[in-house]
């Protein structure tokens, strides 16, 4: 079991208050949006490894078999699958989309058989995985998630009253579903080019549909934070085609392949596979891939899909995915004199632990100790069994398989 020194990725949406008030910490003035908690090589976690401190990709690296064993280095690799992150935004990130299995294979080959710096603005794939993902609010949470059933959307773009919006609402009202979302979302991301003044226009009638009553009035609100946020993007009337999302602190939302998403705000605990390919949409200043972005993105309307955590063994919550790359819990302890005192969790996969609430006390069976307070956290190879004591909460990050 090794404690672990982690990266804060000081992204310009990041909150420059939220982590440094869970870990106790004064504010420095910058933003501070992700904490990374694993071997991911752009931002490796850094482990002390007989008196050296090293990145956890070169210890994995150097003995896959040791670390994360023969059973998982044969499913995924020699690379450790998933990557754990504490994320506080403060202001909406890109909208976005990421890629299944079969298509980042396929984007990965592609792009280096063109000859694509993994660097370059330009690239799309950055790797040959997929990325899906699941947030866990640690405080109320809010973001956009899928998209809403066509004839909302028109309702919602009719409100803001617009006359140019009529073309769009006609086809939201009349296609098939698929149809309707495709065309739309696809004409609301070439507004740059074909009608550049719209995305500003539509900025203004979300400001005034803001402040005035009407029953769209809470998500118009949200909206105008994010058209204030990027005036003029393209990204502002596609976002208006999906769904708002609110968690509630312990509710999560897992985003599997082809589905646009952006997090808003709000602090919360997030696991996915360990992949950077992310086909942006909008909302951002980086490379939009229109084409690719539209191969990706499924145009379907499902319920959003916003779950809780299921007991586990003992006093662990699970929260489900459908996915084997990682597997995602939350573990509540209670102090010495709670009906619970130690709880221990099996070692046959390597796993990540990070305290969120409290302190607790991570014991190994080689009588190894470490004590996690709020944003601390470990890693622990495979095979090793480890008790958890103390008061407070932990989220543990392993994989399903």
């Amino acid at each position: 079991m090794d404690r672990l020194t982690n990266a804060v990725r000081p992204y310009p949406w990041g909150s420059t208050t939220a982590l440094p008030a869970l870990m106790g910490l004064p504010p420095d003035g910058s933003p501070q949006a992700e904490m990374w908690m694993g071997a991911h090589p752009a931002a490796p976690s850094r482990v002390e490894r007989a008196g050296r401190q090293l990145g956890l990709d070169r210890v994995i690296g150097a003995d896959p078999a040791g670390e994360l064993g023969d059973g998982l280095v044969r499913r995924f690799g020699p690379r450790l699958p998933f990557l754990l992150k504490l994320l506080a935004a403060d202001a909406p990130l890109s909208l976005q989309v990421h890629p299944d299995a079969e298509q980042a294979a396929a984007g990965f080959a592609r792009e280096n058989a063109e000859g694509i710096p993994l660097d370059a603005p330009h690239r799309t794939y950055r790797d040959a995985q997929h990325k899906p993902e699941m947030i866990v609010a640690l405080t109320p949470f809010t973001g956009l998630c899928g998209f809403r059933p066509p004839r909302e959307s028109a309702e919602l773009l009719d409100g803001l009253g617009v006359d140019r919006l009529a073309p769009y609402t006609a086809t939201l009202r009349s296609a098939p579903e698929e149809t309707a979302l495709r065309e739309v979302f696809s004409a609301f991301l070439s507004l740059g080019s074909d009608a550049p003044d719209l995305p500003a226009e539509i900025g203004g009638a979300l400001a005034a549909a803001a402040r005035r009553p009407g029953p769209f009035r809470e998500e118009y609100e949200m909206y105008d934070v994010i058209a204030r946020a990027y005036p003029g993007d393209p990204g502002v009337p596609a976002a208006l085609l999906l769904r708002q999302v609110r968690l509630a602190p312990g509710e999560a939302l897992f985003l599997g392949a082809g589905v646009p998403h952006a997090y808003l705000e709000g602090l919360g605990v997030e696991v996915m596979a360990a992949s950077d390919n992310v086909l942006r949409c909008g909302l951002t200043s980086k490379h939009v891939d229109v084409p690719e972005l539209l191969r990706v993105l499924r145009f379907s309307a499902p319920p959003t899909p916003v779950t809780r955590p299921v007991r586990g063994e003992g006093r662990e919550e699970v929260y489900p995915a459908p996915v084997d790359d990682f597997r995602l819990s939350r573990l509540v302890v209670d102090g010495p004199d709670g009906p619970e005192s130690v709880h221990a969790l099996p070692g046959a996969r390597p796993q990540i632990l990070v305290c969120t609430e409290g302190t607790v006390r991570l014991a190994g069976a080689a009588g190894n100790e470490v004590v996690l307070t709020p944003g601390g956290s470990v890693y622990v190879p495979a095979g090793e069994e480890i008790t958890v004591s103390g008061a407070g909460t932990v989220f543990r990050a392993t994989t399903a398989v």
